[in-house]
């Protein structure tokens, strides 16, 4: 009888798993707003099971981009704290960013609605990850280099849009590099 419950602890934790492998396919399939049904069928679990691990579709991106926002913050920074000039921390930063927003199509509208409800379970490490990347925008700006009227909000409005380009137009996603080369040109201070 002292094992059932472990058993049940190990499926439990098995279910998880199966869940949060198959959403992070389905996601990248669909986008954020990928059918919960669809994923609990391709794991091969219940509505019921699924919604016992994951009760909105809000906790369930929170396990798949909580952490990822969480280690963008964390290389913030790593970054702030190297000796890398601080303008190039914060282009290395921003590729990182844009890369990771362009994983799952609706990311970036995603994480602009998160920021704005202050009850989302991924605001908090959505809001890190943006305050992360907003002091390394400061130090970029006290070197001169990155223009003094852009705001952490405008950096973030930036590349988020820069990285939903393939979710609207995936033709011109294919120029992300050369935007990318674009929009952080359009940083530089042209005073210093």
């Amino acid at each position: 009888m002292t094992d059932a419950p472990r058993a049940l602890r190990v499926d439990a934790r098995r279910n998880r798993a199966r869940i949060l492998d198959v959403a992070r396919t389905v996601i990248e399939e669909q986008g954020t707003q990928a059918s919960l049904r669809d994923i609990s069928r391709r794991a091969g679990v219940g509505m019921g099971t699924l919604y016992r691990h994951f009760a909105t579709r809000e906790e369930l991106l929170e396990a798949l981009l909580g952490s990822r926002f969480d280690r963008l913050a964390a290389r913030a920074a790593a970054l702030e704290a190297s000796h890398v000039p601080a303008h190039e921390a914060l282009a290395e930063w921003l590729r990182e960013f844009a890369a990771g927003a362009a994983t799952y199509r609706g990311l970036a509208a995603s994480m602009i609605a998160t920021l704005e409800d202050g009850s989302s379970s991924l605001h908090a490490s959505c809001a890190g990850m943006r305050d992360a990347g907003g002091r390394l925008l400061k130090r970029a700006q006290e070197t001169g280099h990155i223009r003094p009227d852009v705001d952490g909000t405008d950096l973030f409005a930036l590349f988020s849009a820069l990285a939903s380009i393939a979710d609207v137009a995936p033709s011109i996603g294919t120029r992300h590099d050369h935007l990318f080369a674009v929009v952080l040109e359009g940083l530089v201070s042209r005073t210093g």
